[in-house]
């Protein structure tokens, strides 16, 4: 990985040089826009209607619409950070606790490795992090943009989160659906807790996948070799009648997928101990 850029970590008068790089990437099938007639790409111009022409990005200014037709334009110099630092310090104005942060401010997350020469500072701020157990709210700015920063120590990593700003996270409280007034029997509240413990399990992110893309691949691998395509039948979502009965059998159906799921891991488990076994007879004849 190529790091985004350097700078530092600043908290105090400590400073601790730092390289960014993007820790997550969209994994998306991307497609392109084909005429139908020729299946040939459509192109994108920059066009203007005014000149009837086409416009180099050297002829291409930003401007900010202020009313309705009127523009404030906006030079490369107007987008400098001001302070010095050109934008290459990420400032730590408080530590504050994970728990405390509600996760739909989270935006992007970064990894922070140490620059040169700035290794023990580096460990330093994560082991003093470690041992609070505090989370490093900052200021940082990346491409013109300044946002809010969480930090936080993640095995030997420092991970930088961006975080949205307090008037950019909508309200819930705005969305009419949510005045509803219902009544609600103890019993079907202790069902549904009891559903939700039969589905409580250990976070493990590798045992996720995302079987949309998937199964995207297999029909565009399907039609690459020729084969004819199949659609699965959807499954029938009926209208609930008895909310306790579906979830009775909502909770006989996850104690059915555990038993399931614990015997196909133990399945997998004999055949590789079996795989293993075999491998060391065959070598050892």
């Amino acid at each position: 990985m190529r790091p985004l850029w350097k700078g530092a970590v600043s908290f105090g008068l400590v400073y601790v040089p730092v390289k960014l790089y993007a820790a997550t990437e969209h994994k998306d099938i991307r497609f392109n826009y084909l005429h139908q007639k020729c299946k040939t790409p459509i192109q994108y111009r920059r066009y203007c209607p005014h000149c009837q022409t086409e416009v180099p990005m050297e002829e291409i200014v930003r401007g900010y619409e202020y009313e309705k037709g009127s523009y404030v334009i906006m030079a490369d110099e107007d987008f400098e950070v001001t302070g010095g630092d050109g934008g290459r310090n990420i400032n730590i104005m408080d530590f504050v606790n994970l728990a405390d942060i509600d996760p739909i401010y989270f935006e992007k997350a970064y990894y922070l490795a140490p620059g040169e020469g700035g290794a023990k500072v580096y460990e330093l701020l994560k082991r003093a992090m470690s041992e609070t157990g505090k989370v490093a709210v900052a200021r940082v700015v990346i491409r013109n943009r300044e946002s809010l920063a969480a930090l936080r120590v993640s095995g030997n990593t420092l991970v930088m989160s961006t975080m949205h700003y307090p008037d950019e996270v909508r309200q819930a409280a705005a969305l009419p659906e949510l005045n509803y007034q219902v009544n609600l029997h103890e019993n079907e509240v202790k069902m549904a807790v009891s559903l939700i413990n039969s589905l409580s399990a250990e976070f493990q992110p590798e045992k996720y996948n995302d079987t949309y893309r998937e199964g995207l691949m297999e029909i565009i691998q399907a039609k690459i070799a020729g084969e004819e395509i199949t659609t699965p039948a959807r499954r029938e979502t009926g209208k609930v009648v008895d909310l306790m009965e579906a979830l009775k059998a909502s909770i006989d159906l996850a104690k059915e997928e555990r038993v399931a799921d614990r015997q196909a891991k133990k399945s997998k488990s004999m055949k590789e101990s079996k795989v293993k076994k075999e491998t060391s007879r065959r070598k050892t004849s």
